[in-house]
């Protein structure tokens, strides 16, 4: 009777999380094929707001982070990953009018961003004098590193179609023309709705693998209800999920890089999970935030992709596409 119990609790709000999803997935796949600016904005706004709402649990444990300037830090290190883009398109509208401009590397402007984030950071906090300043610095700068850093690294997936996509390597020709750099941008599209399908099958394919062959506890002291039997049977969804992938829409990667990717996705997206359960046990709640009807708050549904983002992404960068 228990067991029935949680699981008709479980699927008690079924139909709004339904109605929620019909409206949100296509809305997320659009913005997503679309790349460039657009998916920036949307990877931005679920960031800032999942930031915001990691601000608000720890100040559930006293303390008080720089919730202004964390979501502008965050804002800011999130745009370092279009910043190729913006760089290509800032430089055509000054060589357009016989101008020429230096700018930094993406990877300098980070190293430049990351420093003064933490100097004005740390020197608001010596002014200031509400709760523990480490505490609060800490949380601040958790935040921006956590959320806003890893989100950053999804736009960088998308980026590097073109951006960083390798001609030769696919193609015959070293030059795409117009009719290769649609098919690349295609990839790019299809390669983040992968990731986001991958992990949505992971976690339900968690849920009713520990439903049904549950027996072992995954890490009950954080969250109770994994098992290891539904983690495993997520990881192996996972998997099938990205190999489906390739086949379908991901020509250019390999049978071995699909297995690899939904390996990543089994693993750490069941891994950023945990992570923000801990948060959320810590504060004593049971979701982020309850902004989303029926799936609490954007940390809670993006949890997973903050931690598969950036090993996706490395491995795409230095090993598929290098």
């Amino acid at each position: 009777m228990k067991d029935s119990f949680l699981v008709n609790s479980e699927f008690g709000n079924l139909g709004t999380r339904v109605a929620v999803a019909v409206v949100a997935i296509p809305l997320i796949v659009w913005a997503t094929m679309q790349g460039g600016y657009l998916f920036f904005a949307f990877v931005a706004l679920i960031s800032g707001l999942s930031l915001y709402e990691f601000y608000v649990l720890s100040e559930k444990k006293g303390a008080f982070p720089l919730k202004t300037v964390g979501l502008v830090a965050g804002f800011l290190i999130n745009g370092v990953f279009v910043y190729e883009r913006l760089q290509v398109d800032v430089f055509r509208f000054f060589e357009a009018r016989g101008m020429h401009l230096s700018m930094f590397s993406q990877l300098q402007l980070l190293l430049v961003l990351e420093l003064v984030i933490l100097l004005i950071v740390l020197l608001i906090e010596l002014f200031r004098r509400k709760g523990s300043p480490t505490i609060n610095i800490g949380t601040t700068i958790l935040g921006v590193f956590i959320i806003s850093l890893f989100f950053g690294t999804l736009i960088s997936v998308r980026e590097l179609f073109p951006y960083g996509f390798p001609v030769y390597k696919f193609f015959q020709t070293g030059i795409a023309d117009h009719v290769q750099l649609q098919q690349i941008n295609r990839w790019g599209g299809f390669t983040v709705v992968s990731l986001f399908a991958a992990i949505w099958i992971c976690d339900t394919a968690a849920y009713f693998g520990g439903v049904t062959f549950g027996r072992h506890k995954l890490f009950e002291s954080v969250s109770p209800k994994k098992t290891w039997e539904g983690a495993m049977v997520g990881l192996v969804f996972a998997i099938l999920a990205m190999i489906f992938a390739k086949a379908l829409f991901l020509e250019y990667l390999s049978v071995q890089d699909a297995v690899i990717i939904g390996g990543m996705v089994g693993v750490f997206g069941q891994l950023g999970d945990l992570v923000e359960s801990r948060f959320k046990r810590d504060a004593g709640v049971k979701d982020s935030s309850t902004i989303i009807p029926g799936h609490g708050g954007f940390f809670d549904r993006f949890d997973s992709l903050v931690f598969v983002s950036p090993f996706v992404y490395l491995y795409i960068d230095f090993v598929v596409l290098s």
